[in-house]
């Protein structure tokens, strides 16, 4: 049988694993690992490969491991994904084997809620264990770890172990999780291991219909998590993102198709490269699009999720990118760089002026009712229902609760990614996930 590889190896790589096996059919399992943490968690880590290949059914191999620092969870996701491309040459594509799992982390299977703050969303390469460990810290609202543009045609597999993993192990804080499947149909077949690991959001990419949507929805009420999940299926959300002409036409459509749906977003660059338009500063040429899933989302009582901003250097640039979101009704932004969290935040969060005011705005109406009126004066401008309605929603956006302060971060690697206040330019040299 010839070898087989998974993982990642070279100069740059940090918390990760490269293996490459090869099934035998007498001799046991030889194993050889050569490892920057030897000194420390070699025998462990030896231990764990043991365990997992057993565990996989693996009775007979030669396994080489170049380990650069990777936790439990990536070791087992990397000799996972190499047992059952080993097993794919020999079996049937559809024989099945039982995955191998971390022992669940503090978040593993919490629930979220529908109407919590999505203000940031920090994409995450699947593929890039690294910047999964300590994502937290930034304090996004939510992290999405992707499966789609981010990863390469041939590691597609890999990262799906590795995003399963990170969600059964890893702690997110107050973080929700998402993921970003596959462009349907394939997408659909990473359903199951995700809502076993408990994932929040499922962000539906490239989607243009209803039945897309509801054939996602369909996939997930078909899963029966397992005994020691917190979450049942009913649990996990929906994010479609709209990408194309086709797409931003039918959004309202989209928006309404699933009680799961939570939030419903864009993606400009396809959108803008199927439309045939030219990305400008000043963008009018996806002004349409923007109010149109805007108000989409509104008429379908779900969250506006503004998209991606591209240039993670131009704070000032991401800033009025934010606030014209915000004019058009939009709640949040995406986020493809630590640094873009803070400002996306803050940018979303209502003021101490805007609280202040929305706050004189209701009582001044609730006197104004209690008088037998449903109009009132405050200063110089006519308040009336709808404006008390959009007072009420600041002041409820204001209360909502905050991100813990000063997560530690995961033992082990504290260095991998520098804290949010962090002026130095490593931050600006680390990749960004690739977007739509």
């Amino acid at each position: 049988m010839s070898a087989v590889n998974a993982g990642r190896r070279g100069p740059d790589v940090r918390s990760d694993l490269w293996v490459e096996l090869e099934l035998r059919e007498s001799g046991g399992i030889v194993l050889d690992i050569k490892s920057k943490v030897n000194f420390m968690y070699g025998e462990t880590n030896r231990q764990l490969a043991q365990y997992t290949l057993k565990t996989l059914g693996v009775q007979h191999a030669r396994v080489d491991i170049e380990d650069t620092g990777a936790l439990p969870f990536v070791i087992m996701a990397r000799l996972e994904t190499a047992v059952r491309r080993a097993l794919s040459e020999v079996q049937s594509p559809k024989s099945r084997v039982s995955p191998c799992l971390p022992g669940p982390g503090p978040t593993f299977a919490l629930p979220s809620a529908r109407d919590r703050w999505r203000r940031s969303r920090l994409y995450l390469p699947g593929n890039e264990p690294r910047f999964m460990l300590n994502a937290r810290i930034h304090r996004p609202d939510a992290v999405i770890l992707d499966l789609e543009d981010s990863v390469p045609a041939p590691d597609k597999d890999a990262a799906l172990l590795v995003v399963r993993n990170a969600l059964y192990a890893l702690d997110f804080g107050d973080c929700e999780r998402m993921v970003r499947i596959n462009p349907l149909p394939a997408g659909l077949d990473e359903i199951e291991p995700l809502v076993h690991a408990g994932v929040n959001v499922i962000l539906i990419p490239k989607c243009e219909s209803a039945e897309q949507v509801k054939s996602v929805d369909a996939r997930i009420s078909s899963v029966h998590p397992p005994f020691a999940s917190r979450l049942s299926p009913l649990e996990t959300y929906l994010m479609p993102i709209v990408e194309t002409c086709e797409g931003v036409s039918k959004a309202r459509e989209i928006a309404g198709a699933s009680p799961r749906i939570v939030a419903l977003t864009y993606g400009l660059e396809d959108y803008l490269l199927d439309l045939g338009g030219i990305k400008t500063p000043a963008g009018l040429e996806s002004l349409w699009a923007r109010s149109q899933v805007a108000n989409a989302a509104k008429a379908a009582g779900v969250q506006a999720i503004d998209t991606v901003f591209a240039d993670v250097d131009d704070m000032a640039a991401l800033q009025a990118s934010c606030q014209a979101g915000r004019e058009l009704g939009f709640e949040g932004k995406g986020c493809i760089h630590p640094r873009q969290v803070p400002v996306v935040n803050e940018a979303f969060t209502p003021s101490a002026a805007e609280i202040g005011k929305a706050q004189q705005v209701v009582a001044a109406f609730k006197e104004a009712q209690a008088q037998g009126r449903n109009v009132v004066n405050v200063g110089s401008k006519m308040i009336d229902p709808p404006v008390v309605e959009r007072a009420l929603r600041t002041i409820k956006m204001a209360q909502a609760k905050p991100q813990t302060p000063n997560p530690k971060p995961q033992i082990g690697a504290s260095s991998l990614l520098p804290p949010p206040s962090s002026p130095d330019k490593q931050q600006s040299t680390q990749p960004v996930a690739p977007h739509s």
